[in-house]
């Protein structure tokens, strides 16, 4: 059936396997907000975050298709080859952004009027890297709106604390983006796409995402403090300390062979490691 194959070839190409990325926090920001959600709230939460996700994806394919084609590295994606259409993605993209709509009015009414707020963040995103090399800290803030999705999507309102939770992902992604955006230097500087790495260098570059990644250390040092989590959580921030230090040890300026192993196992281990260790101590607590 052709809308199968369609199906699963988007799914490929949005990378779907990877919304471990973002859906751990969004988890995140729910049980620390008020402990345990309910399953419904689970339900919810989970597919506001698929729709989400995916329209972001499927917008910034669209977005970039030109780019891809022209990029040696992403040239053979569904949209530059025609394995997709480019009418299909967009009916995707507004299926799934109502998916996200539907799903915030379902958690409450806050949720589901910030809804839009969240699609714009994530949409402007895509076209950041034509203008500012900040795009990597926009990357940030796009994922950086799963934890207060959870949040407010069981509290009905952030306080500080769900603040330093988006920060804390906010320079986890940026810092990790920027290891990633290494391996289109050249490209970037032939065809005037912004990046920091493009900017000033992949060796100042990833000083500046060990940077972001120290200060992502620090912002999740101080959930750990405010919300009195346990031993789990402290072993947790252990490992995670080791796992970024290995991410910046394995990508040099003058070996990136290994970019997509520090982009995709590193950065997913910590994302579920993060929300097993305090989830669990937030149940133990309860």
């Amino acid at each position: 059936m052709r809308l199968w194959k369609d199906l699963q070839e988007l799914l490929r190409m949005i990378k779907f396997e990877h919304t471990v990325f973002a859906l751990p926090f969004a988890y995140l920001g729910a049980f620390a907000a008020r402990g345990l959600p309910s399953w419904e709230q689970i339900l919810w939460i989970t597919l506001a975050m698929f729709g989400a996700r995916s329209a972001a994806m499927c917008f910034n394919r669209l977005a970039d298709r030109k780019l891809d084609s022209l990029n040696p590295r992403t040239r053979m994606r569904s949209l530059p080859i025609g394995r997709l259409s480019r009418q299909f993605v967009i009916q995707f993209t507004v299926f799934s952004v109502l998916l996200l709509l539907y799903s915030a009015l379902q958690l409450n009414w806050l949720c589901f009027l910030l809804a839009p707020i969240a699609v714009l963040i994530v949409f402007f995103y895509s076209f950041t890297k034509r203008f500012t090399w900040l795009s990597h800290l926009f990357l940030g803030l796009s994922l950086a709106v799963a934890p207060l999705g959870g949040w407010l999507a069981v509290a009905g309102r952030l306080t500080p604390l769900a603040l330093f939770l988006a920060l804390a992902v906010a320079l986890w992604v940026a810092g990790f983006d920027i290891i990633y955006a290494c391996q289109d230097v050249d490209f970037d500087s032939q065809h005037r796409v912004h990046s920091l790495p493009q900017a000033m260098g992949v060796g100042p570059a990833l000083v500046v995402s060990a940077g972001l990644h120290f200060l992502m250390m620090v912002c999740l040092s101080m959930l750990y403090w405010h919300l009195r989590l346990g031993r789990l959580t402290l072993t947790a921030l252990l490992v995670i300390f080791f796992l970024i230090a290995y991410e910046h040890w394995i990508v040099r300026p003058s070996d990136l062979s290994r970019v997509n192993a520090a982009f995709f196992t590193i950065n997913g281990a910590i994302s579920i490691l993060l929300f097993l260790a305090i989830g669990m101590d937030i149940f133990l607590r309860k």
